[in-house]
């Protein structure tokens, strides 16, 4: 307990003296509410408004939801693949760096019209937020399996698809969920640009109204609901991390020591 007070209350403290310095600022210096509320304003707005939000926020929930597990899929099965075949990693590695140089925004309006209005386009922007962090990490962490290990299970007659589950996949999940916290991360902004594309609902949708109407408050409390979405999202994950890494290295420690006494017989 007193390592878990420890290790929160630096970043709680620097995020109040954060808020009372950005209050302070707005009534010392009489800055009008359109242009920076205040975040007393801010809190204000957001419970008066919390009714009408809730179906907004389900809807990007929905939407991030559905976008990341099919990013994920994505990533993940094109780092199995370019693993398993190396030949087509060299080929296709630097095309997948470079995809990435895109500005996913850039790609939006393409996206439109070739796909519409409807709920593809959205899915397909979250994927291609999603993809290449969850890809990266997970080709990086298969590469990095321990080589002596990799000898062991080698002389021990080992199939490709056992060295590939009892040693590649838990030695690669610590790399892999560094990406899956990049990619729970990216999922949400990448639901909000979705319906900046053309949405009826949503909060990407609801920044665009209030953005018109010159509610900067309410802006700010969309953004507030964007940075909670994406830490629910990485605790999720985190939660998941611990169950499975734990896995793993029990996985590869039992399998290790089983390898090792095969090859001293």
């Amino acid at each position: 307990m007193n390592m878990w007070w420890r290790s929160v209350w630096p970043p709680v403290v620097a995020v109040l003296l954060f808020l009372g310095a950005w209050q302070l600022a707005v009534v010392w210096l009489g800055i009008e509410s359109w242009i920076l509320p205040s975040p007393a304003g801010i809190a204000q707005e957001a419970v008066s408004g919390a009714p009408g939000l809730v179906g907004h926020t389900m809807a990007t929930l929905r939407l991030t939801l559905s976008g990341f597990a099919i990013g994920t899929a994505v990533g993940l099965a094109l780092a199995l693949l370019l693993h398993l075949v190396p030949w087509l990693r060299t080929a296709l590695y630097p095309l997948l760096v470079i995809s990435q140089n895109v500005p996913t925004i850039a790609l939006a309006p393409l996206l439109m019209i070739w796909f519409g209005f409807g709920l593809l386009p959205k899915i397909i922007v979250i994927t291609l937020v999603c993809f290449f962090p969850v890809a990266v990490a997970a080709l990086d962490g298969l590469s990095r399996s321990d080589v002596m290990m990799m000898n062991y299970m080698k002389m021990a007659g080992a199939g490709r698809w056992q060295t590939f589950t009892k040693l590649e996949l838990p030695h690669a999940l610590p790399a892999l969920f560094s990406g899956l916290r990049i990619a729970a991360t990216y999922s949400v902004m990448g639901a909000v640009i979705g319906e900046w594309i053309g949405s009826n609902k949503g909060i990407g949708y609801y920044m665009l109204l209030q953005r018109s109407a010159y509610r900067t408050d309410r802006v700010f409390v969309a953004i507030a609901i964007i940075v909670l979405l994406s830490l629910i999202m990485v605790g999720l994950i985190a939660m998941l991390e611990k169950r499975l890494v734990r896995w793993g290295h029990n996985n590869r420690d039992d399998h290790d020591r089983g390898s090792r006494q095969e090859v001293s017989v």
